[in-house]
């Protein structure tokens, strides 16, 4: 039983692990921290990925449950899309839009970049390359689907709890919140035809490495530029980077030569960026530097061994070729993107773009 739950138990705190520890955001002292984090997000990253698996409706199925999940975090739990003093950010600074009362800039970069991709979809790929062999399969039987959706709840319950602050929210706003989620997970879960494949070769892994170093840059530059470009620009460069990563990997995904590996590489490539970034990112909570650095060093060694490890697993005789499950059933996979999960500063859970982050801790 041991072995078979645990690459579930392994997504449970990967996804809390690489989504603000690797990122900067929480530093080292701050492991406590996932008492909270890992029934949220490591909960809703598993039953994400049982849930597409169950229903056979692969990546393009996990990228939608993803921004679903982006959106009841968002706006249910922290509530973030509709509170314009969140994390002590001036939203209605950032691309406001009146009359819907949400900042532009921070939904498209919380609910695209920040969850469908860092959150849920580069956690769930690095847990698949790791166990190859069953990477298609469910994990987790009845009463730990069960158990996964209680702690779930719990964490997000917890999660609503730490912040007082939060708004009341409208009909309206919880409308807009459910029925579009709602619509999102139905979508997901549908049955899908499988898809006509295009000529032409698919990229390797190294190319596709590349292309997801390449498009974390540009949404992270953009984001840590946040304030010398202007919220609009920034939308557009969100936008842009979803639009070019979700339409290369939906048309490389239907080519001959396309599989785990390049899979793996796209998630990859986001946790390499998570890394990186860890160093330039300030905690959210007061911490020595030099405390915070060693806690970085750490973090970014253990993230490439565990590259390492997965790497090593997908060149495996019969497993490094092998097709990617969801192709054949959805065609139009995103795919794990870039990381382009946002460092917003909030504690214990959140981050953001380092320039705002810098002028709130302030």
């Amino acid at each position: 039983m041991v072995k078979r739950i645990a690459p579930a138990l392994g997504l449970f705190f990967l996804s809390p692990l690489i989504g603000e520890f690797l990122l900067g955001n929480l530093p080292v002292t701050m492991l406590v921290a996932l008492i909270t984090l890992a029934p949220l997000y490591g909960g809703g990253a598993l039953l994400i990925r049982e849930l597409a698996r169950r229903r056979g409706a692969g990546w393009p199925g996990i990228v939608l449950l993803a921004v679903a999940y982006g959106l009841i975090e968002e706006g249910l739990v922290t509530r973030s899309l509709f509170n314009p003093g969140y994390a002590g950010m001036d939203l209605t600074s950032y691309a406001w839009i009146p009359g819907v009362e949400v900042s532009a800039w921070w939904a498209s970069f919380v609910l695209g970049g920040v969850h469908a991709a860092g959150s849920i979809c580069v956690p769930i790929a690095v847990t698949e390359a790791l166990v190859p062999d069953r990477a298609a399969q469910p994990w987790l039987r009845l009463p730990g689907l069960v158990t996964t959706g209680v702690l779930f709840v719990a964490g997000a319950v917890a999660t609503a709890l730490f912040d007082p602050s939060a708004p009341r929210l409208s009909i309206a706003q919880l409308a807009g919140v459910i029925v579009p989620a709602g619509l999102l997970i139905v979508l997901a879960l549908r049955r899908r035809r499988p898809a006509a494949g295009l000529p032409g070769q698919a990229p390797g892994p190294w190319p596709a490495l590349g292309f997801s170093l390449a498009a974390g840059a540009v949404f992270w530059a953009a984001a840590m530029a946040l304030d010398t470009l202007g919220a609009w620009p920034v939308v557009a460069v969100n936008l842009a980077v979803y639009a070019t990563v979700c339409g290369l990997v939906a048309r490389w995904s239907r080519r001959a030569g396309w599989g785990r590996g390049q899979v793996f590489a796209l998630a990859a490539g986001g946790v390499l960026t998570y890394a990186w970034h860890g160093f330039a990112q300030p905690p959210a909570v007061p911490v020595e530097p030099a405390i915070d650095l060693a806690g970085n060093a750490v973090f970014a060694l253990a993230a490439v061994a565990l590259l390492a490890v997965a790497a090593t697993r997908l060149r495996s005789p019969g497993l490094a070729g092998g097709r990617e499950d969801a192709t054949p059933a959805g065609g139009r996979s995103c795919g794990p993107t870039s990381p382009t999960r946002a460092s917003r500063s909030r504690s214990p859970r959140s981050s953001r773009p380092t320039s705002v982050a810098s002028r709130a801790a302030g």
